[in-house]
């Protein structure tokens, strides 16, 4: 498979940015071997494949740039399905862009954003999911992120969604040889079995989707918004929890303009910190604007962090929630060291001193009851669909309900099999496996159709 974006040999530092003890480059492309050969006066060549070689990278003019180690990968069998060579240099960044440079020079050119991973889904070594998992794999903030990664990038997801696809493969292959070769006395099955089998798919893509917001909390984090009248304790909250003085905490109403987002891990499941203005009638316009991007952060919440004055009366610290906010809310009821009103006498709010710490790890398990963090919760295996999977696995939905009607209907089989290939088309399109060639054979192999 040809790509016009992916074609010539590629190099990139394949090793993070920055200075470091050593640094990796990799050559990708038909031209790999000859360029790392022109760099390095033939040593790639002699290289045993799959055995770090000792080289050294010289310039034009024949000087020595670096000391380095090759390894070569022939025959394609390779991450990207190409002849690659990796150098291992030493890390720093002058050596590395030398080195980068040189290799251009002898030919390369340089990799766009993720064509690596791109080259090796257009060859074959990985499916769509797996190369969305690799991004995911680097960017994992937290245990269970990395675990959801590992499961995708072992194809987790592809053979789950593939095995839906190849069980509709089957109901349109056997649809359309009843519909399209009637003298071969083929068993319509279009009745409650075959509704059966639809049945089974959207099961399967229902289960799939009950994944997607669990998802977006492992790539995303919980969006937590600390909310509260001024003067509450919200910015010494966020400080409590991240175990250091993130934000200025005064005595002043309003000291907090603007939101403030930091990411702390609870059982392993990113939180997105959210510290916000007080609210509250009065103040300037730098305050209402304030609160303004307050009010917007809690309709976008998961989960409210409600931070509430001890010291004083219950109205006093009424805070008004937005009415169409989805967020779970955990009521914290602040400065208990202090003397408290009497009117808190009773409520079940979580009792906590943001100055001694008093009761953070009562907190710390509403959170948890509140979002269900265990890791028990979340399944054996964390496989999390992301919004591209989501989209494609509702449209694959929407056409199974219609096609089910239709069969239930009784009339319209022609239709159905339509809808029932949207399904297919629209599974196929998560791993990147499309073929209209795919039911033809089906129905052939198995109906044996002009025998």
């Amino acid at each position: 498979m040809t790509h016009a974006a992916t074609t010539g040999t590629i190099v990139a530092l394949a090793s993070g940015g920055g200075t470091s003890a050593v640094g990796l480059i990799r050559l990708s492309g038909p031209q790999a071997e000859a360029i790392a050969d022109d760099a390095c006066q033939g040593a790639a060549g002699r290289a045993v494949e799959r055995r770090a070689t000792r080289a050294k990278v010289r310039d034009a003019a024949g000087h020595i740039i670096d000391d380095v180690l090759l390894t070569v990968f022939r025959d394609n069998r390779s991450f990207t399905g190409e002849p690659v060579v990796e150098i291992a240099c030493h890390g720093g960044r002058l050596i590395v862009r030398r080195i980068t440079e040189r290799l251009l020079e002898c030919g390369a050119r340089q990799a766009g954003p993720g064509e690596f991973t791109e080259r090796a889904f257009l060859n074959g070594k990985l499916d769509l999911t797996q190369a969305e998992a690799v991004m995911d794999l680097i960017s994992a903030q937290s245990d269970l992120a990395l675990r959801a990664a590992h499961e995708q990038l072992e194809g987790g997801i592809g053979r789950q969604t593939e095995q839906l696809r190849t069980d509709l493969i089957g109901l349109v292959a056997h649809l359309e040889a009843w519909i399209d070769f009637p003298e071969e006395d083929i068993d319509p099955d279009t009745g409650e079995v075959f509704r059966t089998r639809i049945a089974a798919a959207q099961a399967g893509i229902a289960r799939l989707l009950a994944t997607a917001e669990q998802g977006r909390i492992l790539r995303e984090g919980v969006r937590t918004v600390i909310l509260g009248r001024p003067n509450a304790g919200k910015s010494s909250l966020l400080n409590l929890l991240l175990g250091s003085e993130r934000a200025i905490v005064s005595d002043e109403a309003g000291t907090t303009r603007d939101t403030i987002e930091e990411m702390i891990l609870l059982d392993g499941v990113p939180l997105r910190l959210i510290d916000t203005a007080g609210l509250r009638d009065e103040g300037g316009g730098v305050e209402r604007e304030g609160i303004r991007r307050t009010l917007r952060e809690a309709e976008r919440a998961d989960l409210i962090l409600l931070v509430r004055d001890a010291t004083l009366p219950m109205a006093e610290s009424e805070v008004a929630l937005p009415g169409d906010s989805p967020a779970r809310v955990v009521t914290v009821l602040n400065k208990v060291d202090l003397e408290p009103h009497a009117g808190w006498s009773g409520d079940p709010a979580v009792r906590l001193s943001c100055s001694s710490g008093e009761g953070l790890d009562q907190l710390r398990v509403q959170i948890r009851e509140a979002l269900d963090l265990g890791e028990a919760d979340w399944g054996e295996h964390a496989v999390a669909i992301n919004t591209r999977h989501r989209d494609c696995l509702r449209r694959a939905a929407s056409s199974l309900a219609a096609a089910d009607v239709l069969l239930e209907s009784g009339q319209a089989a022609e239709l159905a099999a339509m809808e029932l290939r949207e399904a297919m088309e629209a599974l196929g399109e998560i791993a990147g496996k499309v073929d209209a060639e795919e039911v033809l054979g089906v129905i052939f192999s198995s109906f044996c159709i002009g025998k």
